[in-house]
């Protein structure tokens, strides 16, 4: 039943289990400090890896991440490292939008270069989820779960991609300043991906948040772009916040 699922304000979509929280986990922290409801979800268990004994070691570490940021956590039984855009992948992710009726929906935005092709994949299920989400007259292909508008999208970026940017979409960034160490926290939870020898791992997401945050006026940021155009209906409160 419909009912038997909270609903969440946001969700964020990751590949795999840390995707989200190396991307936005300051952002989901914050909202969650505010009250939203927030969820995570993520297309596969990220197994196998190098680091990981097994996918129960990795569902644990996951666990205890949505814990720290405050989110609510969906793992998906999608294939990792052979995740690929197709009908079904669409319809698992576009049946757990249908579940949670999130208002916002994070994911993705771009490829990836030198890391897994996962992410590029996820971008585009994800976008296709979305969109059949508010499908109608398919219940057949969606376990009879009512249709369900997302309000609006939004595209994260790694922590580790570099900062420079040439892309149409407007872009917008969140302050972490309050949340920076819970995220760096999350991460850390994944012990099997970031061992003592990828200590440096961390110096990295802290320096791009650093980075991105005082380039927008404040201690730390996360950087995300719209799929379509922001409304303001208050132009002071938009610029200097409120």
């Amino acid at each position: 039943m419909q009912s038997d699922y909270p609903q969440l304000d946001v969700i964020a979509v990751g590949a795999h289990p840390d995707d989200v929280e190396i991307a936005c986990g300051g952002t989901l922290a914050s909202l969650a400090d505010r009250g939203y409801q927030v969820g995570i979800i993520d297309l596969t268990d990220g197994e196998p890896t190098p680091g990981s004994p097994g996918p129960e070691e990795r569902l644990e570490e996951a666990r205890k991440a949505a814990e720290v940021l405050g989110a609510h956590r969906v793992t998906l039984d999608l294939p990792n490292r052979r995740l690929f855009d197709c009908f079904e992948a669409r319809l698992a992710l576009a049946k757990e939008f249908r579940k949670y009726r999130p208002r916002i929906v994070i994911g993705f935005g771009d490829k990836t270069p030198m890391a897994s092709p996962d992410h590029w994949q996820a971008m585009l299920i994800t976008d296709a989820a979305v969109f059949y989400s508010r499908l109608c007259k398919w219940p057949e292909h969606f376990d009879s779960l009512p249709e369900h508008v997302i309000s609006a999208q939004l595209y994260y970026r790694l922590a580790f991609e570099p900062l420079a940017i040439d892309s149409p979409l407007s872009r917008f960034t969140v302050d972490i300043t309050e949340t920076l160490e819970r995220k760096i926290a999350s991460i850390r939870c994944y012990q099997t991906q970031f061992p003592v020898e990828k200590e440096y791992v961390f110096d990295r997401v802290e320096s791009m948040a650093r980075t991105t945050g005082a380039e927008a006026g404040v201690g730390a940021g996360e950087l995300f772009f719209t799929t379509r155009p922001l409304v303001s209906q208050d132009l002071v409160t938009t610029v200097l916040g409120g």
